[in-house]
């Protein structure tokens, strides 16, 4: 008898949306003007979804009025909050792109995605944790100071938008924006709406890049519409769910798998705080009687470890999802007993591909749910290979390659790193090594390349080497990733140093703070004189790795 082939096909019977994110929108207010859609907690909003809607129109016609067209780029750089819903709504509905950017960026890293995607508009924060946003503004663009907008380091920049109460000098504050919206019109608006359609791109996401710098993965209407869709249908929403979202908005998993999977069913947002805080999740779950949670596994760890847990009543929870790191089985077991969350289920994807690519279902087995990712979501297709090529026996392991409406447009402006990522037939190749059983579920067991997973965010430590070596004192930088207890894993740098130079990781650190965000600043810094290598002179991170798990007592 013949062997079966590591192929899996998702089911296709829940027919995909063929509309815009902004068409979708308008209809569940259509359907559900007075459910509850928006909850930010910090901020003290509660909005209907004829609410938000107003929020969302007059910020639309306020972009039109300074002049956002089809396929311009409008950034945001903000914690979560209601403001980044509004925004991503209004821009899905003029047809612009919205370029999310994550709030841990600093100078470096938000000069670059500015300029990669050239974007026109900007809303940013004030400030947000020890970021600074209008200090790093102000120094990446000192004619503000001026009350100008005229930048050589990035020319397509024309508008700034502060979230501050006040307006910051050559800034508009969110509310003067809101106030243009009278030179634009409901009917303009409208205009504009009808003229979209759904294969168009709505969103570059920044993703770690392998090559040294970030890539821009661009994203449609159709692609993260029919995700948060399929990710939150899969869970059993309706318009009575709540959701709590605590991850960021600025990822797929807050903005498609929480807003859009909301937005999809008419269900509700809830936002607990501007970042991840516990017990603001735990007191939002019971005060707001929410029926759905996500979270990383770090997040469910760091709720179920709060000394007051017991006191809070999390018996309205049902479902969510955890993703961005393989799950503990006791942590998943008591998910499920503790928090009530029966029907958790756990998800897999990447940025390429809107996110979501597996997921398991509700009535899973405890081992599946925490062994594997799941089987092949709706309307996609999933082949593990060899590195031929060639599908690969079940149970054995290779390359996990994905295929359907979730794969993205491309990488904005990198032709050369699309042709690399996907091929000529349309798979997306996702440098995760995996294994596929005989009922299709399929377990992770390593990456072909080199990403650390921190706490749920991917790390390329090339990204990070290529920035180290811009130290004056640096001759050659290698990273890895080593065990955490804590975030799964942290990066360590080995460092060679130029003849004649003597600096310390408290130098190296610092010289980190400003520039990259805090995840991707190395644990660990380890001085040497050279990097274990092969006999052809291939460095072996393997090696370095082994070495200082030992040296630094780490459990594996």
């Amino acid at each position: 008898m013949p062997h079966q082939d590591s192929y899996s096909r998702g089911p296709t019977e829940q027919p995909l949306l063929n509309v815009t994110l902004g068409d979708c929108f308008d209809h569940s207010v259509k359907r559900w003007p007075d459910n509850l859609a928006l909850i930010s907690r910090h901020q003290n909003i509660c909005w209907s979804y004829r609410q938000l809607q107003q929020q969302v129109d007059r910020c639309a016609q306020a972009l039109l009025a300074i002049g956002v067209n089809v396929g311009d780029r409008v950034g945001i750089w903000s914690p979560n909050n209601a403001e980044w819903c509004i925004t991503q709504l209004a821009t899905a509905k003029i047809g612009a792109i919205l370029v999310t950017i994550n709030p841990a960026y600093r100078l470096h890293e938000v000069e670059y995605a500015l300029q990669q995607s050239q974007c026109s508009v900007l809303i940013s924060a004030d400030t947000f944790k020890d970021s600074d946003y209008s200090a790093m503004l102000n120094e990446l663009l000192p004619e503000l100071a001026y009350s100008a907008l005229d930048s050589q380091r990035l020319p397509h920049l024309t508008t700034l938008i502060s979230l501050s109460h006040t307006a910051m000098p050559g800034m508009l504050s969110w509310n003067g924006l809101l106030q243009l919206a009278d030179r634009s019109s409901a009917d303009a608006l409208r205009a504009r709406q009808q003229t979209l359609h759904c294969d168009q791109a709505i969103n570059i996401q920044y993703t770690s890049g392998t090559t040294g710098f970030p890539k821009g993965a661009t994203l449609s209407h159709r692609n993260i519409l029919n995700n948060g869709y399929l990710v939150t249908e899969q869970q059993g929403f309706t318009e009575q769910d709540k959701l709590v979202i605590p991850v960021p908005l600025y990822h797929c998993f807050g903005m498609v798998m929480g807003n859009i999977g909301c937005i999809s069913h008419g269900a509700t947002m809830i936002y607990p705080s501007d970042a991840f805080d516990p017990s603001a999740v735990l007191q939002t779950v019971q005060d707001e009687k929410a029926t759905a949670l996500y979270g990383v596994p770090t997040m469910f760890i760091a709720v179920l470890a709060q000394p007051d847990f017991a006191d809070y009543d999390l018996s309205s929870l049902r479902t969510g999802i955890m993703a961005g790191a393989s799950c503990p089985v006791e942590v998943m077991k008591q998910v499920m007993e503790k928090m009530h969350m029966q029907q958790v289920q756990i998800a897999y994807g990447m940025t390429e591909t809107s996110p979501v690519s597996t997921q398991t279902q509700a009535d899973d087995p405890v081992e599946k749910r925490v062994s594997t990712v799941g089987r092949t979501h709706p309307h996609l297709e999933s082949k593990i290979i060899d590195p031929n090529g060639a599908l690969v026996a079940r149970g054995q392991i290779g390359e996990l390659c994905t295929k359907g409406y979730s794969v993205m447009l491309g990488y904005w402006n990198n032709d050369e790193a699309t042709q690399q990522a996907i091929d000529s037939d349309g798979w997306m190749h996702t440098g995760d090594l995996a294994c596929m059983d005989d009922d299709g579920y399929i377990s992770i067991v390593g990456r072909s390349k080199d990403m650390v997973i921190r706490g749920g965010e991917n790390i390329y430590p090339r990204e990070i080497e290529e920035f180290l070596y811009t130290h004056p004192a640096v001759a050659d930088v290698q990273v890895t990733g080593v065990p955490d207890k804590k975030y799964g894993e942290e990066l360590l740098a080995w460092v060679i140093l130029k003849t004649g130079e003597d600096i310390n990781e408290h130098t190296l650190r610092e010289f980190c703070k400003e520039q990259i965000a805090h995840y991707k600043i190395p644990r660990y810094f380890r001085f040497t004189d050279e990097f274990p290598m092969t006999v052809t002179g291939k460095i072996q991170k393997f090696k370095m790795r082994e070495i200082s798990v030992e040296e630094l007592g780490l459990e594996p």
